[in-house]
């Protein structure tokens, strides 16, 4: 979450919501180092606001997101993550069906900013 920009506008950061995940095993001693530079996704907060003494960077190599949405809340494009891979195309390079299949599968769980009024394509213009 630290890295990743909208493509179309290039707000950051992008709001996370994470249906399935993946758990790894990691054997390495990160002490107090913080591997994020801006952002971290795990406490959804920017460093400068966190106390970096709290932070377990551990945990969040340990968490992947095999499922999940990324949205921009500047210009209301989300965009699907499946088998642990964003896919942040731009519009005309993306599948309309499959994008809203993914966003039917997940209707139950996503605001209805996305649902309803998400870019490129949502469940109100289908």
């Amino acid at each position: 979450m630290d890295i990743l920009a909208c493509p179309i506008c290039k707000n950051f950061p992008l709001q996370l919501y994470v249906f399935n995940e993946n758990k790894y095993e990691y054997n390495v001693d990160l002490g107090r180092k913080v591997l994020c530079e801006e952002y971290c996704g795990l406490n959804a907060n920017f460093l400068r606001n966190l106390d970096l003494n709290s932070i377990d960077c551990k945990t969040c190599l340990t968490r992947e997101v095999d499922e999940g949405l990324l949205f921009c809340s500047k210009c209301g494009r989300w965009y699907p993550i499946i088998e642990e891979i964003p896919n942040m195309l731009p519009d005309d390079l993306r599948d309309k069906n499959s994008d809203l299949s993914f966003l039917r599968k997940y209707v139950n769980v996503l605001p209805a900013d996305i649902v309803l009024r998400g870019l490129p394509w949502n469940l109100s213009t289908n």
